[in-house]
């Protein structure tokens, strides 16, 4: 899930409306000493000054060793396939951004879809065995909704077949499990910073690396392969954040605290204010130690007066933008339908999910004013 919303998310937003989710944009006074730093040292991109310290920012605040920046999170996720030398199949999931899978046919590999747990709509460990052939290499999981999936049980899988682990963490920001960072799982973890994700560069992403010797061949495939003036070693691709993007990260840093606490408030507030409401059902909180409430899913159950989508349509003419997310699933569409895997008879609770579910607006600058207005919609149908 290295993508999000439409342009509509990030443009001017008319007052009275309010949108799925919107980027956290501090005082545009407080940016322009890092573009005037940047102007003045004409280093615009190329692992600059802000390019190195946003690194290591990043790395202390999520608590991982290594870390590459990206230019945005599918470049990352298809890197991070190419730095694995990963091929033939992989087991992945339905329910996600198109990314997700698109990451696998650009590398030439073959997506293999199972379904999910219905509680976190993460990949269901139990389904992942009996899809395991002789072709298959890894594993790509999802942190939907920034919730963790099971990962001891997908490593333990892992291990048994000696297979890959790469975790789609787009949405996973500073999620904490008892274990540490969430992002710490897997061979490799990639994140994005799209402008409607919980920590946003405008565009970006990065790659979790477990050690230096894994770090710098995935810098090398970012930057063309160069690993100096005159030495290429790979078939690299340019995928580079720039200074700008960079510069804007360290900024972001010092309002993520705060924006996870606006979150975390409003999370309450939908799970009170929609308690009662008969036929919606909140997911289940997760399991993880630190949350970052990347969305706020509803299901829509049998028993509510309207369908899903009716609502939808219906919280559109109160100006509220929500989103069926996910919906297609990424079976659905024409590049992936003709997979034996793609059959939806084998996918019953991702179908059902994406016909069900529904984000509310989730972003730091919301208020509870908003959320009440967005409850009494729901609750006001009959």
């Amino acid at each position: 899930m290295t993508a999000s919303l439409p342009s509509q998310a990030t443009t001017n937003l008319v007052s009275d409306r309010i949108y799925v989710t919107q980027p956290y944009l501090p005082p545009l006074n407080e940016f322009l000493p890092y573009l005037e730093e940047i102007w003045s040292s004409k280093v615009l991109t190329n692992a600059g000054p802000f390019h190195q310290q946003f690194e290591r920012a990043l790395c202390e605040y999520l608590g991982v060793p290594h870390l590459s920046l990206f230019a945005n999170g599918t470049l990352a996720l298809v890197t991070a396939l190419q730095a694995l030398r990963i091929t033939g199949e992989v087991i992945t999931t339905p329910y996600s951004f198109v990314a997700t899978a698109h990451s696998l046919l650009w590398n030439g590999i073959k997506p293999v879809f199972v379904d999910v747990d219905p509680n976190t709509l993460n990949l269901d460990p139990a389904r992942i065995e009996a899809a395991i052939t002789p072709q298959t290499t890894a594993i790509m999981p999802v942190h939907c909704y920034g919730r963790p999936c099971n990962v001891d049980a997908i490593q333990k899988i892992a291990d048994n077949y000696n297979l890959k682990v790469i975790y789609d963490a787009a949405h996973a920001f500073g999620v904490q499990t008892e274990n540490g960072s969430v992002l710490s799982n897997g061979d490799l973890s990639v994140l994005s910073f799209h402008a409607t994700k919980v920590f946003n560069t405008f565009e970006g992403g990065a790659i979790i690396c477990p050690d230096a010797k894994t770090k710098q061949r995935i810098d090398h495939l970012k930057n063309f392969g160069f690993v100096d003036e005159v030495t290429v070693v790979a078939p690299g691709i340019n995928g580079k954040m720039s200074e700008i993007n960079a510069a804007f990260g360290m900024l972001q840093l010092k309002h993520i605290d705060h924006a996870l606490a606006r979150r975390a408030d409003f999370d309450a507030q939908y799970r009170e204010r929609l308690a009662g409401v008969r036929g919606i059902r909140c997911l289940p909180k997760g399991s993880e130690k630190v949350a970052n409430h990347a969305y706020f899913a509803i299901q829509v159950e049998d028993d509510f007066p309207i369908d899903r989508d009716a609502l939808y349509d219906h919280f559109k003419q109160h100006d509220i933008y929500a989103r069926r997310y996910f919906y297609p699933l990424i079976s659905e569409f024409p590049m992936y339908r003709g997979l034996p895997s793609a059959n939806k008879e084998n996918l019953p609770v991702a179908t059902q999910a994406s016909r069900r579910i529904l984000c509310l607006p989730m972003f730091a600058d919301l208020t509870a004013a908003q959320v009440d207005r967005i409850c009494d919609v729901i609750a006001g149908i009959k």
